[in-house]
């Protein structure tokens, strides 16, 4: 008769056995393919570099009483069960890696259906050393991610230092350049610098920018103002940071006046940077109504490359915006005027940069407190855009809504509700949506369940008119904290979600956190790209014609700029769409003209297109505008 202690033993052993066999048919059921409608496949990227598929991990221990009365391969099995059983509380890396491989045979399953010419193609799946909770297109080509360094590996758990106080509570930063491909060597760590934070530990750690809000500077450095001070739910940062894509370091100005954690922050026209709301530095609950101004009114607006902000200071703005709810969306549009669209239906507001004053703009339709999800100024030809779309933020409604001369119109729906999607402004002026989930850390299978409905897998485009369309599925669900930008080659860069990317890591023991998914729009599926050989280097004045070079010149049927994207938690108050006039073509060259006005593009860095009678962009060259007389 076995003794009670082996009895306990044996028993407790079978309930692990249980409860781990419950884990992996949840996450291989949850991994299961969705209903898509056309396609055609993508190709797998290599695996991780240094990854040796032959390392053997440690055998479990192996009880001597076990054996003494099972014997050593029932013991065995007992021990493996064990020590599965232990790892559950920690996922285990063979949850990790069931999960990713049931992904990838999915969406390869699913993809087949859609054919590339009419939906696009996902094309590479690669490992990246950060999360990409924040991301920024730069104007050198290369493309900023940045977060946290990370206090848990457990999906199920929260992944960020939100509420610690001290050396943890740290941000990264690295630089991924596409021109060196996707292993280790693209990516370079760009570190911020380090400070000590106000919360009396007197510990000097990376800044933690992340949670932060930014957006870019004329002369095509990004600024970027908040983070997290740590604890209370959520605390803001004062910080106020410049990053100088051209000699990729940090500049650190200023502290703001209040603190920021989850702030939006827009450039209008005049090249100075709006910041607003976010949580204050008393906590979570605590949004603050202040409007601050970057660079201040004394201070100029920087457009050389050489013109780098240190330690200067905001100055306050003459109106508040008392959002409740944080990140809201703000645009500057071809008026001049800073568009205000807040999470809450009655918060919508228009700020006069000039007068400095705020009013009311009509409610947005719905009473429902949306949540993070995209908004995009829409494409209005040569003068700029003059009305936005909101889309996403609701699981419930998949309706666009339309803000155009002081009005909502409820325009054509997406397939289904999402929040935390990424709508993104193509070349050609059409939308691509990707991302999203059911809402903030909860895939549809509830709060911190990482096995998602994997309907928001699905990709949606928005075409010329205003007609959506189901798309090819990304590898991974990605929702919370995910992002995605356009690429000057036309590709989408597709990353974020630090939960489900911890949660199909290759290696969770290694320092390799997070992926990236290339997708390649239609237009890379309709035959050659016309030929942009050149374009001017110098600033270019509004209004000015100019001349470009193209081997393929009669074959140009438009020219547009494209803002590059920077981006987080589903806010982008970066992007921008216009055409150009081209006033004439041939012998090699088409003559173009330029914006007319800063209210149509604020200054700054764009990327130029020029696009086919299919629509199939060039590779964009990097022109900057900015206006008359700006560096005298």
């Amino acid at each position: 008769m076995r003794n009670p202690r082996s009895r306990t033993r044996l028993s407790n052993t079978l309930a692990a056995c249980a409860v781990v066999s419950a884990l992996a048919a949840s996450t291989l059921v949850g991994a299961a393919p969705v209903v898509a409608h056309s396609g055609e496949g993508h190709h797998e990227h290599s695996t991780r570099a240094g990854a040796d598929p032959a390392k053997k991990t440690e055998a479990p221990e192996v009880d001597p009483a076990e054996v003494a009365m099972l014997g050593r391969e029932h013991a065995e099995e007992h021990a493996t069960t064990r020590q599965g059983a232990a790892d559950l509380g920690t996922y285990p890396q063979a949850t990790r890696t069931a999960r990713l491989k049931a992904l990838t045979e999915s969406q390869e399953k699913t993809n087949r259906e859609y054919k590339a010419s009419d939906f696009g193609a996902f094309k590479e799946y690669f490992d990246s050393p950060d999360f990409g909770v924040h991301v920024a297109q730069l104007p050198t080509g290369k493309v900023l991610l940045f977060s946290f360094e990370r206090i848990e590996t457990d999906p199920t758990k929260e992944t960020a230092p939100t509420q610690v106080v001290g050396a943890a509570n740290r941000g990264r930063a690295f630089l991924w350049d596409p021109q060196k491909g996707t292993g280790a060597n693209a990516f370079k760590k760009v570190t911020p610098p380090a400070v000590t934070m106000p919360d009396s530990t007197g510990v000097s750690r990376p800044a933690p920018i992340f949670c932060a809000g930014h957006a870019f500077l004329p002369n095509g450095m990004l600024g970027v103002f908040g983070g997290n001070l740590g604890g209370n739910g959520g605390s803001g940062a004062k910080l106020s940071f410049v990053f100088d894509p051209w000699s990729e370091t940090w500049a650190m100005n200023e502290d703001m006046s209040v603190g920021r954690w989850y702030p939006s922050v827009v450039t209008g026209p005049d090249g100075r940077m709006l910041i607003m709301s976010g949580q204050s530095e008393l906590g979570w609950g605590t949004p603050t109504p202040i409007v601050e101004r970057f660079p201040a009114l004394r201070d100029p607006v920087p457009y050389r490359k050489t013109d780098i902000p240190r330690f200067q200071p905001v100055d306050r703005f003459g109106a508040d915006a008392p959002y409740k709810l944080d990140y809201p969306h703000l645009f500057s549009l071809r008026d001049g005027k800073i568009y205000g669209l807040g999470r809450s239906h009655d918060q919508q507001w228009l700020f006069d940069p000039v007068r400095e004053t705020r009013s009311d703009l009509a409610q947005r339709p719905g009473a429902v407190d949306r949540s993070y999800g995209s908004a995009v100024p829409l494409p209005g030809g040569f003068r700029g855009p003059d009305s936005v779309l909101v889309l996403g933020g609701d699981r419930t409604d998949p309706n666009t809504y339309q803000l155009a001369a002081g009005k909502w119109k409820t325009k054509e729906a997406r397939a289904f509700g999402r929040t935390q999607d990424n709508t993104l402004l193509l070349p050609t002026g059409n939308l691509l949506t990707v991302n999203g989930s059911y809402d903030i850390r909860d895939y549809g299978n509830g709060q911190y369940n990482p096995n998602a409905d994997l309907k928001y897998r699905h990709t949606e485009l928005r075409d010329e008119n205003g007609d959506w369309r189901l798309g090819p599925v990304q590898r991974l669900p990605r929702g919370y904290h995910s992002n995605a930008v356009v690429l000057p080659d036309g590709r989408v860069m597709v990353t974020g979600d630090e939960a489900q990317q911890i949660a199909n890591d290759r290696d969770i023991k290694d320092d390799i956190d997070g992926t990236i998914e290339m997708y390649e729009p239609p237009y890379l599926h309709n035959g050659p790209r016309p030929e942009l050989d050149s374009a001017p280097s110098g600033p270019l004045a509004f209004d000015q014609r100019f001349t470009v070079s193209s081997s393929t010149a009669d074959e140009v049927k438009r020219a547009v700029l494209l803002a590059p994207t920077t981006a987080t938690h589903s806010v982008n108050t970066s992007q921008r769409h216009l055409e150009l006039r081209i006033k004439r073509q041939g012998n090699g060259e088409l003559e173009l003209q330029a914006p007319p006005t800063a209210e149509a593009a604020p200054p700054g860095w764009y990327m130029l297109f020029l696009l086919n009678e299919e629509g199939v962009p060039s590779i964009a060259k990097w022109i900057s505008l900015e206006p008359d007389g700006a560096r005298s």
